[in-house]
């Protein structure tokens, strides 16, 4: 949007008047030098007052060509214009107040789309501000993202936009930034899901970029339908497995499980339980191991049919090693999945506890000689895999003895099937 006559003059007017007052100043400072002690004039106070008006005054007129630059200048000055602008807003957080009067940011907003430093100028005004990023949503920054086309021609340096998106999806909870979300998700998955071509293959940063404007949108629960129509579930699992981005991947992975689309997204991912499986054994990130046992516990709860599948992906051994050698929060949440995973079958839960199941009904189907014969088949079964589950966590610990004497008594105070996970 071109800046209007008026308001050009308005900013015309503003900087002659600041450089008037300027001078003004100065002169009434000559007259009080000639009246005083002249060793005054070269005091340190006065010179670096006078530094600091002469830096006031270049960068006024500075900026007044700029935005002039930027406003009707043809392609190669509205460039040098845009980066000029970034180097301004560095320099002083007074003229990033001016920006908004100045027109500045729909100016950039339309060059967007074809100028890498009209977003690099715009990762600057939106850092630290809530006007300027709201602002740019509702002069549509979102849809000029680049799409298919002109990702694939880009290299693995021009991944601005995933900065910039970082920045705006603390907008994510606001009515402009809801209506245009797809565009974002699409991009911030094309770039995630580029590793596959060494040409746009993004760098770490980037992709950590990526990952927490995923966050900042999951964290609102409209979005979920959003993202996981959009298959950002496989994504994000793919991450989760990776170390130097599971803490980023694992919170949004927890905000899209507790939506019931997200459940069954997730369940229905032949994945999923071996990787978090495989996080939960990570001694080395605690905040990955506590995540993981969140998002098991919000699948598991009222699940028998999930239970029993995670039983076969041996989640016991991984959950009874978190419960010895855990943080205090992962131990109590490994206590209550390894709770869970007892055979409940016969016995009452209570309505916060876990997953709720019936008592086997006198007259069933069942044999009585049948039940007892699977029941000590699984009292043998149960206690080899603990005692073969305690000799690798013990050699694990370097044979210490567990830290807490209640979780010893919680997993080995018996050998009957009431006392062990199943």
């Amino acid at each position: 949007m071109p800046l209007s006559l008026p308001l050009y003059s308005y900013v015309k007017v503003r900087i002659v008047r600041r450089v008037r007052r300027f001078l003004r100043s100065k002169s009434s400072r000559k007259r009080f030098r000639t009246s005083s002690d002249p060793s005054d004039v070269s005091s340190p106070g006065v010179r670096q007052r006078d530094e600091s008006f002469i830096r006031e005054y270049d960068r006024a007129s500075v900026l007044q060509r700029t935005v002039k630059s930027l406003h009707f200048g043809d392609g190669e000055e509205k460039e040098r214009a845009a980066k000029e602008i970034e180097r301004l807003i560095k320099e002083s957080a007074k003229i990033r107040k001016l920006m908004v009067d100045l027109g500045v940011v729909p100016a950039l907003v339309a060059m967007a789309d074809s100028d890498q430093l009209a977003v690099r100028a715009l990762i600057e005004l939106a850092n630290g501000s809530f006007v300027h990023r709201t602002l740019m949503v509702e002069e549509g920054i979102l849809s000029k993202l680049p799409n298919n086309a002109k990702f694939a021609a880009m290299d693995s340096t021009s991944h601005e936009f995933a900065e910039l998106l970082c920045s705006l999806s603390s907008l994510a909870n606001t009515r402009v930034f809801i209506a245009s979300t797809e565009p974002a998700i699409l991009y911030l998955l094309t770039i995630l899901n580029s590793e596959s071509n060494p040409n746009t293959n993004p760098s770490p940063k980037t992709k950590t970029f990526c990952l927490a404007a995923l966050f900042n949108i999951s964290t609102v629960l409209e979005n979920a339908e959003t993202l996981i129509s959009n298959g950002v579930i496989p994504t994000l699992l793919r991450f989760s497995s990776l170390k130097e981005h599971s803490e980023k991947a694992l919170p949004t992975l927890a905000n899209l499980a507790v939506s019931s689309r997200g459940k069954q997204a997730l369940e229905s991912n032949s994945t999923f339980p071996e990787i978090l499986i495989e996080v939960m054994t990570w001694e080395e990130k605690p905040k990955c191991q506590e995540l993981s046992a969140y998002i098991i516990m919000i699948l598991a709860h009222h699940s028998w049919a999930l239970r029993e599948r995670l039983a076969k992906s041996r989640i016991v051994p991984a959950l009874l090693e978190l419960a010895l050698l855990g943080t205090p929060l992962a131990q109590k949440r490994a206590l209550k999945l390894l709770q869970w995973f007892k055979d409940e079958r016969q016995a009452r839960v209570g309505p916060h506890s876990g997953p709720q199941t019936g008592r086997v009904a006198a007259g069933s189907a069942f044999n009585k000689k049948e039940i007892e014969k699977g029941k000590r088949m699984m009292r043998s079964l149960v206690k080899q895999s603990l005692d073969k589950n305690m000799e690798i966590i013990t050699r694990r610990a370097n044979g210490g003895e567990c830290s807490s004497p209640t979780i010893r008594r919680t997993l080995v105070s018996s050998n009957s099937s009431k006392s062990l996970p199943f």
